[in-house]
């Protein structure tokens, strides 16, 4: 079943402040949360769409992303890749969007359940986002490109296996909650009794508390190091688009879940071709004999080399196109052509023989300029070649 689009999941506009689509994702969490649906395999279903598509709206990258590209942008290494509705886990949204649903009324109504599977004990804090830069050649972009990168990250500790700890011993249980990483409060109204559960001041929800911290990383379950990242790039990326890979960011504090890893794509100048949007363009020089008598050239492409051949007369400024020897779209079937425009090469030096044959030529009838020699003395831009030659 193909996904339904997200804006439609929350309710929302395309234009929606993000605390709009924060009060629409609480809105529809809270009224399908598995608390107040036992047992409803579709209640649990919406509880995970709404998730996931707040998820990609509530985070700038992500959104700018999906409302260029759609769901397509959202798969592999362009996104999270939660592969449809109900693909995210409830402990991730639990963890990632506990704060929804923490200090409010939806724990009253429930005697705290709600609050405490929104707003109870937790891992450690989430790792930030990392932004790279990868350079990408033509030929990388118009195929796509498996590329292995260095990146420089917080890593999760060895030592202490994230725990922030010395040890196992070293680890207790929080004596303000419990262990349940939220507290409640009674308050009397004159509505009755009214229960409020938030998250625990003292461990900050994790339920624990470290009385030793880990030597290596000094409690923080994290050090900064090295790691090298495989990315698969998908073909028909472009100069300034941004990527993301879920969870390849930096590692989370004490055990908290990874950020992302936002991947900018930079595109290197090719040494003879130039790019416009899908098409590549090509400036062949020829000699005044080759665009007189005709030739046939071997000019380069984005994947090695082509044949084209030169007729006779060619004027300059004459566009040939090979089809389809363009840049793919991203996530899409079309593709561009290469676009190669004729420049009849003028020599700087001649020699007296040359002259002298130039100036036989010069007055002959079939050396005068014709009719069409008009267009070429107007100044035209090359886009304005390239509409004429394919209108």
């Amino acid at each position: 079943m193909a996904k339904r689009d997200y804006y439609e999941v929350l309710g929302v506009a395309k234009g929606a402040s993000a605390d709009e689509i924060k009060k629409a994702y609480r809105k529809i969490a809270m009224q399908h949360h598995p608390d107040r649906n036992p047992g409803d395999k579709a209640a649990e279903e919406k509880f995970k769409e709404a998730a996931e598509a707040y998820d990609v709206l509530s985070n700038p990258d992500k959104k700018a992303q999906y409302d260029r590209f759609g769901h397509a942008g959202m798969g592999g290494a362009a996104g999270g890749g939660y592969g449809g509705p109900g693909g995210m886990r409830m402990e991730d949204i639990f963890q990632n969007f506990g704060d929804i649903f923490g200090d409010d009324m939806f724990g009253s109504f429930f005697g705290g359940g709600g609050g405490g599977r929104g707003g109870g004990r937790r891992q450690g804090s989430r790792g930030a986002n990392l932004r790279v830069k990868l350079k990408m050649n033509f030929a990388e972009i118009a195929n796509g490109a498996n590329k292995k990168i260095k990146v420089k990250k917080y890593v999760p500790c060895n030592t202490c296996s994230g725990s922030g700890a010395k040890d196992a011993k070293s680890v207790q249980t929080c004596g303000t909650c419990n262990g349940s990483g939220q507290v409640r409060k009674v308050t009397n109204t004159f509505l009755g009794q009214m229960q409020t559960v938030t998250t625990c001041p003292t461990c900050n929800g994790e339920g624990t508390q470290i009385t030793a911290k880990c030597g290596s990383c000094k409690g923080e379950g994290r050090v900064y190091g090295e790691e090298t990242i495989t990315m698969d790039i998908p073909a028909g990326v472009h100069d300034g688009m941004q990527l993301s890979m879920g969870g390849a960011g930096n590692a989370g504090e004490r055990g908290g879940p990874p950020g992302d890893l936002l991947i900018l794509i930079e595109e290197e100048k090719h040494a003879h071709l130039r790019r416009n949007d899908l098409d590549v363009i090509y400036q062949l020089h020829l000699s005044f004999p080759e665009v007189v008598l005709g030739t046939q050239v071997e000019v380069p492409t984005i994947d090695g080399k082509a044949k084209i051949k030169i007729p006779a007369g060619t004027q300059s400024g004459k566009i040939f196109r090979l089809k389809g020897k363009g840049f793919p779209a991203f996530q899409s079937y079309e593709k561009g052509d290469q676009l190669v425009e004729v420049n009849a090469w003028s020599p700087q030096n001649l020699t007296d023989e040359e002259k002298n044959m130039l100036e036989k030529l010069k007055n002959s009838k079939n050396f005068q300029p014709g009719p069409e020699a008009k267009d070429m003395k107007e100044d035209r831009s090359f886009f304005d070649k390239i509409k004429d030659a394919f209108s």
